[in-house]
């Protein structure tokens, strides 16, 4: 227990025999011990260098244990005071670390490697928590359908509180359909109440994370979120995701803001359901893509069906069209 003072096990033993009895000899040490004379009086050496017990000038084999009280208490701030200082020193190596990488990382030669292939869901969410307590300026975040679970967003909370609160940017965009998970609204309420933006759209192609316009995410297969994903770090591919979240952004309607009706009574989601019709998707497809249920769509898809007079869903979407729905 005491070894982090420089008490190996079996000096400690001895320490603690003598402790108990005080004015015992090496051989009584030895019997109370269970360790040879031999080790007893190694023992007797090392707590002599760390001052936890005087030895007789005349009777070497006698001794006097020091009060851990008093000893025990100067060697901990001792060790305290030296793992303070290594402390600093490990930060200004972090300091001097960083300095080298922001001087040589646009250098030839000196270039990170620009894409890394994260395998399964496990590797994934511990490289967004590294990202995430090393974000200085901001992340970004496109989430898709599926790519948002409730124990997820609660076990990011408190690396996006400390992010958050020392000045990072935190912006979000989720599709329309997240406005009915009841998990997630709990969690955009949290975020916001730290100053987190979120926005909300009827579809976003792939789920896409960008720390700090250095880094990017994106899957490895867009249509299986948990199969893991590519880490970006070419300059190119990272400004191109993030121009996509920007586009995203503009058109994205705020989370506080109800979905805007137009004077048809079609909602964001009606338009890009009808899209979707007139480009001939299955019901199934218009799904996925919206993140809502397949009875719900097809529910939509007969309504909308009746408005426009139309016999089938391919016509529903030229209807659309013609009538300037869309």
């Amino acid at each position: 227990m005491l070894e982090a003072l420089g008490l190996s096990a079996d000096v400690e033993t001895v320490y603690r025999v003598t402790l108990e009895h005080p004015h015992a000899e090496v051989e009584k040490v030895a019997r109370l011990s269970g360790l040879s004379e031999g080790e007893v009086r190694e023992a007797f050496d090392e707590l002599a260098d760390l001052q936890l017990l005087h030895r007789s000038t005349k009777f070497p084999d006698h001794v006097q244990p020091v009060s851990p009280e008093v000893r025990l208490t100067g060697l901990l701030a001792q060790r305290e005071l030296e793992l303070s200082s290594r402390q600093r020193k490990l930060e200004a190596t972090r300091a001097a670390v960083s300095a080298l990488t922001a001087q040589y990382s646009n250098k030839s030669g000196y270039a990170p490697e620009v894409v890394h292939r994260l395998v399964g869901p496990e590797v994934v969410h511990k490289r967004l928590e590294e990202l995430m307590d090393q974000a200085r300026e901001e992340r970004l975040s496109l989430s898709p359908s599926g790519a948002q679970e409730p124990d997820i967003l609660e076990a990011g909370k408190a690396l996006e509180q400390k992010a958050l609160e020392r000045g990072v940017s935190i912006r979000t965009i989720y599709q329309d359909s997240f406005r009915n998970d009841p998990a997630v609204l709990r969690y955009v309420r949290w975020l916001a109440s730290y100053g987190g933006l979120t926005r909300t759209v009827p579809t976003l192609p792939m789920l896409v994370v960008i720390v700090d316009n250095e880094v990017a995410l994106v899957p490895l297969d867009p249509d299986d979120c948990r199969a893991g994903a590519l880490e970006l770090r070419s300059q190119g591919a990272v400004a191109a995701m993030r121009s996509l979240f920007e586009q995203f952004w503009k058109a994205a309607t705020p989370w506080q803001e109800a979905s805007h009706v137009d004077t048809r009574g079609l909602c964001r989601r009606d338009r890009e359901l009808l899209h979707f019709l007139a480009m001939g998707n299955t019901d199934e497809v218009i799904s996925r893509r919206l993140g809502v249920s397949l009875r719900t769509v097809r529910r939509r898809v007969a309504d909308l069906m009746r408005r426009l007079n139309a016999r089938s869903r391919f016509e529903a979407g030229v209807q659309a069209a013609r009538s300037g729905w869309l």
